[in-house]
C-alpha cells in the first residue's frame, strides 16, 4: 500500500527525495509558510517531473497550532498510512513536525547522509492517559484564564478538595500530575499563584492531538 508523505518545507528538500526512494508514495503534502512558499512550488515542480502527486498547504497563522491541526485532521480523514518526513524543514519546523507526529501516533523519519532513519514515535492516546478530574481542571483553566490567586480559591471554584487539586496538578511518586505531563505550568508572580495551560494542553483541548 502506498503512503501519504507529509514534509515541512525548508532548506533540506533533498531529504524529500531520499524518503521517496524508501517509501512507496501515493501523494506528498508540503507544509509551507509564506517565507518558503517559492521553495515549496519548486519542490512541487520537481515532484511532477517524477509523476508524484503533491499539494502545498500554506501555514498562515501560528506554526505549532496550524501544523498540529493539519496533521490531526489528516489522520481523521483517511485510513491510509501517513508518514512524516521531519528532515526537510528548518530546525523549528522539524521540531513541530516531529511533535505533531508523536502526539498523533504517526510514523516519522529523518534523513542522515542519504540514509533514512525511522524515529521512535509511540502510539498512544493522550486522552486515555488523562483521567476525568484532570481533564476537568484543564477545561476549567481554559475557560478561566485569570481565575485564581491561590490553590485554595481554585479548589473552591472547581468544587474539588485542596489535597486532590494539588495531587492532580503536582502529582506524586506513583502518579504524574499535569505539570509532569507537560500540560500546565505553575509559578508565583508578585505573590500571586499562576497556573497556566501549556501550548500542548491548548492543542489537546482544541482536538489537534489524538
Amino acid at each position: 500500500m502506498k503512503n501519504i508523505i507529509v514534509a515541512p518545507v525548508g532548506r533540506n528538500l533533498d531529504a524529500l527525495f531520499t524518503g521517496l526512494r524508501e517509501f512507496p508514495t501515493e501523494k506528498v503534502i508540503l507544509i509551507a509558510t509564506e517565507n518558503n512558499l517559492e521553495q515549496a512550488k519548486k519542490a512541487k515542480r520537481e515532484l511532477e517531473r517524477f509523476k508524484v502527486p503533491s499539494s502545498i498547504i500554506e501555514i498562515r497563522g501560528d506554526l505549532w497550532e496550524e501544523t498540529f491541526k493539519l496533521i490531526a485532521d489528516m489522520k481523521k480523514s483517511t485510513n491510509k498510512e501517513i508518514i512524516v518526513n521531519v528532515s526537510t524543514g528548518d530546525e523549528i519546523a522539524q521540531c513541530v513536525a516531529l511533535s505533531a507526529a508523536f502526539v498523533n501516533g504517526l510514523k516519522a523519519f529523518g534523513v542522515n547522509k542519504n540514509e533514512v532513519m525511522m524515529l521512535p514515535v509511540l502510539k498512544f492516546s493522550y486522552y486515555r492517559l488523562i483521567p476525568e478530574k484532570k481533564m476537568k481542571i484543564l477545561h476549567f483553566l481554559s475557560n478561566n484564564r485569570d481565575c485564581c490567586s491561590s490553590f485554595e480559591e481554585m479548589s473552591k471554584k472547581l468544587g474539588m478538595s485542596l489535597p486532590l487539586l494539588s495531587y492532580h496538578i503536582n502529582g506524586n511518586i506513583k502518579s504524574e500530575g499535569l505539570k509532569q505531563m507537560g500540560l500546565v505550568d505553575t509559578h508565583s508572580r508578585k505573590g500571586r499563584l499562576e497556573v497556566k495551560l501549556t501550548k500542548l494542553a491548548e492543542l489537546l483541548l482544541k482536538g489537534y492531538i489524538a
